[in-house]
């Protein structure tokens, strides 16, 4: 299934926002296009009232015939600005979910930070401390054994 033209999943914001532009671009060309034909179909318009005030029943036909050819060229393209604004505006409405979605910190330039803020150099991994560890153990075992002794000595 093919996705809509106006579906920016899948982009990032900065490509979003040119991808945008290009439409924006083709609804200004599209806008001056309108105005030319707007003017062109006035002008069959005004030639149609001139005929038909002199009365000349050839060029009232052939007036007419253009009038009413730049009358639906005209409604077309009022039809694509519509449809252009609208995809425009449904593409804008995806952009701040782009930006979102876009990774602002980077994790692995975190981690690296992080390891030099504790003393190891970059590249290194972070090994866990055993020496650490088999004091925090002994110390537990200390703690049990200083339990059970003073429970011990308390009972009779």
């Amino acid at each position: 299934m093919e996705k809509p033209s106006e579906d920016l999943s899948g982009m990032g914001a900065a490509d979003a926002k040119e991808y945008i532009f290009h439409y924006i671009t083709t609804l200004k060309l599209t806008e001056k296009k309108h105005a030319e034909l707007k003017g062109e179909h006035e002008k069959w318009l005004s030639r149609l009232s001139l005929a038909q005030s002199r009365g000349a029943e050839d060029l009232i036909l052939a007036a007419q015939t253009e009038a009413d050819k730049a009358q639906e060229e005209l409604s077309a393209i009022e039809a694509e600005i519509t449809d252009l604004r609208s995809q425009i505006g449904r593409m804008r409405e995806q952009l701040p979910g782009l930006a979102a979605r876009e990774r602002s910190i980077d994790p692995d330039l975190l981690e690296q930070e992080l390891l030099i803020a504790l003393g190891g150099t970059p590249g290194e991994e972070i090994k866990p401390d055993t020496e650490r560890q088999f004091q925090i153990a002994e110390a537990d075992a200390a703690l049990e054994a200083l339990k059970a002794k003073m429970n011990g000595e308390g009972q009779p």
